[in-house]
């Protein structure tokens, strides 16, 4: 309702954007609860969260392979550094070198900020909307929906870098980062694809 000025329509998205916000928020807090503090995570319990966190993964594989699909009928900069930052602080985490982990975590953080920014950049440029046609609006999905999931690993990012600023991970035990990790593999992956789906295909 917000993309089309109804009335209330910017209220409820508002709303929609604090629920959620809220919602991961308190979980996060229970799960850090969980296993920081009272040490409930055994080694079968952590199966949970790394099956969960695939899970997801190959959900959003499967969304995203039909965007890039619909956008490559209409149609007729990878960002892998992001990925190399997260595992120089997978790396150092297993290393047992929090201090250098904390670092790591910093560049991903920063590197996906300038990705965000380069994508705002690109829609406030671009000579198509949402609105213009199939490709217009399959373009902005395709990108917008990437540029939402960078946004949320931003988020991961910066939570598991105060963890690790507090110390909460050890090289025996960071479900949380390795599932982080993961998540921006996973983005870097269809960054990839989105580029030479997109920009480099869409471009000829």
């Amino acid at each position: 309702m917000y993309m089309h000025p109804f009335q209330g329509g910017a209220t409820l998205l508002s709303l929609g954007i604090i629920f959620i916000l809220y919602t991961m928020f308190v979980w996060w807090r229970d799960v850090i609860r969980e296993s920081t503090l009272e040490g409930h995570h055994t080694k079968v319990v952590q199966l949970g969260p790394r099956y969960g966190s695939i899970s997801f993964i190959v959900s959003e594989v499967m969304f995203l392979f039909a965007l890039f699909r619909a956008s490559s009928h209409s149609s007729l900069a990878p960002t892998v550094e992001i990925g190399a930052a997260i595992t120089w602080a997978h790396h150092v985490i297993l290393a047992g070198k929090e201090k250098r982990a904390v670092y790591a975590s910093v560049a991903t953080v920063l590197l996906a900020l300038v990705s965000t920014g380069f994508q705002g950049m690109e829609y406030y440029q671009a000579p198509s909307t949402i609105s213009d046609s199939i490709y217009g609006s399959t373009f902005s999905l395709a990108t917008g929906f990437h540029g939402f999931h960078v946004i949320m690993g931003t988020l991961f990012s910066i939570l598991c870098g105060i963890r690790q600023y507090l110390g909460h991970p050890t090289k025996e035990h960071h479900v949380g980062f390795e599932a982080s990790a993961w998540y921006w593999h996973f983005v870097d992956v269809v960054r990839l694809f989105q580029f030479v789906s997109i920009y480099w295909w869409g471009g000829i």
